[in-house]
C-alpha cells in the first residue's frame, strides 16, 4: 500500500509547494536539450552544405553511368530531290516524274573500346565522387570534434577560474580583516586588488577562448552550439601501429585511385579513335505514281588515316596525364604518413607531459601554497609569496587542461582520418 502523506495547514502548504516545484525543476532538467559529442557529429554530418553538395555529385555521377556507353541519338532527314524551279509544273511535287521524296534514317555507331572506356570513365567518376563525399565526411567530423572540444575544455578552464576567483575573494576578505586589526600591512590589500585585476584579465581571456571555440562549433550546427554541452569528452584513442598501417587508406589517398581509373579510361578511349567509327543509314524514296518506291542502305566509315599528327599526341598526353595522377598520389601518401608520425610524436611529448604535471608539479604547487599560507598566517612571509604561489598553482591546472585539450584535439585528428577505423 502507498504511504499517503497528509499536510495540514500554511507550513504543511508551504513544504507542498516546494516539494513540487523542485519535482518540476529536476524534471526539466533532466529534460532540458543539450549537446553531446556524438549528438554533434550527428548533426553535422546531417546539415553542413559542403556534405549536400557531395552527396549531390554522387547523383550526379551515378546517373552518367547509365548513359555512358549507350549509343548516339539517331538522327532522321527528309528531303526533296529533282524538284522543278521553272516551266509548267514548277514547284509542284506529284507533277514531275523525276521528283523524289525521301526520308532517312541514320545511326553513328562508336567503335566497341571506344564505348567501353567510356563506361570505364563513368564508373571511376562515380568512384571518385563517393571518395570525396568520404574525404568530406571524415574533414567534417574533424572540425566538429576539435570545435566541440574546445569549447569543453574552454568551460572547464572558466570554472577552475572561478574557484581560484573565490579563493582571492577570500583572501582579500581575510586581508582587510587583518589590516583592520593592525598584523597586516595596508599594502597588502591593496596587493590584493591587485591582484584582483590581474584575474579579471586573465577571465576575459578565457571567457574569449570560449567565445571562439563557440564560433566555431556554430558554424556546423547553427544555434544548437548554443546548447549546454553534455558529458564528458569520449575516450578517443590513437593506435600507432593501426594508423601507420591504414595510411593507403587515408581518406585524401583514396579518391587518387579513382581519379588514376579516370585518366587510364581517358588513354584507352584515345586509343580507340585510332579504330574510328562507323554510321549506317536507311532511306526510303518516292517518284511519281509511274515509277515504284525505292530503299536505300548506306554504311560510312572513318578513316583515321594520319594518326602521328592526329591521335598519336592525344594518346601521349593523356598517358602523361596518368603519369602525373600517380606521382601526386605517391607525393601524397608521403605527406600524409609525414604529418601522421609528427602528430604521434606530438603526442607522444603531450602525454609524458600531462604526467608530469599531473603526479609531480601540480602536487608540488599545492605545497607550495599551502606553506606560504601558514608562514603568512603565522607572520613569517609576506602577501606576495601567498599570491604569486597561488597564481602558479592556477597556472599549472590551466596548463594540465590546456595540455589535455591538445592531447584530445590531436587524437580526434587521428581517430578521423581513414573511415574504416570510424
Amino acid at each position: 500500500m502507498p504511504t499517503i502523506v497528509r499536510l495540514h495547514g500554511p507550513g504543511g502548504r508551504a513544504v507542498l509547494l516546494a516539494a513540487l516545484f523542485s519535482a518540476t525543476t529536476c524534471a526539466q532538467a533532466q529534460t532540458a536539450p543539450s549537446l553531446s559529442f556524438e549528438q554533434a557529429l550527428q548533426r553535422a554530418s546531417e546539415r553542413a552544405p559542403m556534405l549536400a553538395a557531395r552527396r549531390a555529385g554522387v547523383e550526379a555521377a551515378s546517373q552518367l553511368r547509365t548513359s555512358a556507353a549507350e549509343l548516339p541519338d539517331p538522327r532522321v532527314s527528309a528531303g526533296v530531290d529533282g524538284l522543278p524551279i521553272s516551266g509548267p509544273m514548277r514547284f509542284q511535287i506529284a507533277a514531275e516524274p523525276m521528283t523524289q521524296r525521301s526520308f532517312a534514317w541514320m545511326q553513328d555507331m562508336p567503335n566497341a573500346a571506344k564505348r567501353a572506356a567510356r563506361r570505364q570513365g563513368a564508373d571511376a567518376r562515380a568512384e571518385r565522387e563517393k571518395a570525396l563525399l568520404v574525404m568530406e565526411q571524415l574533414a567534417v567530423q574533424r572540425e566538429v570534434a576539435a570545435a566541440w572540444l574546445a569549447r569543453w575544455y574552454a568551460e572547464q578552464r572558466l570554472r577552475l577560474f572561478q574557484g581560484l576567483d573565490d579563493e582571492n575573494r577570500l583572501l582579500r576578505e581575510t586581508v582587510n580583516a587583518r589590516v583592520a586589526a593592525g598584523s597586516a600591512m595596508p599594502a597588502d590589500a591593496t596587493m590584493a586588488r591587485q591582484e584582483a585585476l590581474m584575474l579579471a584579465d586573465r577571465r576575459d581571456e578565457l571567457v574569449r577562448e570560449q567565445a571562439q571555440a563557440q564560433a566555431a562549433l556554430r558554424r556546423w550546427l547553427g544555434d544548437d552550439a548554443a546548447l549546454p554541452l553534455a558529458g564528458p569528452p569520449p575516450a578517443l584513442a590513437a593506435e600507432r601501429s593501426a594508423l601507420q598501417a591504414g595510411i593507403g587508406r587515408h581518406a585524401d589517398l583514396r579518391v587518387f585511385e579513382p581519379m588514376q581509373q579516370m585518366a587510364q579510361a581517358e588513354v584507352a578511349e584515345a586509343e580507340s579513335m585510332k579504330r574510328g567509327d562507323w554510321a549506317w543509314q536507311v532511306m526510303y524514296s518516292r517518284r511519281g505514281s509511274s515509277f515504284g518506291d525505292m530503299v536505300s542502305f548506306q554504311l560510312s566509315f572513318e578513316l583515321p588515316m594520319w594518326a602521328a599528327q592526329r591521335q598519336d599526341p592525344q594518346i601521349a598526353a593523356k598517358r602523361k596525364e596518368a603519369e602525373r595522377i600517380e606521382a601526386e598520389s605517391e607525393d601524397m601518401a608521403r605527406r600524409r604518413r609525414e604529418e601522421v608520425d609528427m602528430q604521434l610524436a606530438e603526442l607522444d611529448e603531450l602525454t609524458r607531459k600531462a604526467a608530469r604535471l599531473r603526479d609531480a608539479a601540480v602536487p608540488l604547487a599545492a605545497e607550495r601554497v599551502a606553506l606560504a599560507l601558514a608562514a603568512y598566517e603565522g607572520n613569517r612571509g609576506d602577501l606576495a609569496g601567498v599570491l604569486a604561489a597561488r597564481r602558479e598553482r592556477a597556472e599549472l591546472g590551466l596548463r594540465a587542461l590546456e595540455l589535455d585539450a591538445r592531447q584530445q584535439a590531436l587524437r580526434a585528428r587521428l581517430n578521423y582520418l581513414i573511415a574504416e577505423q570510424r
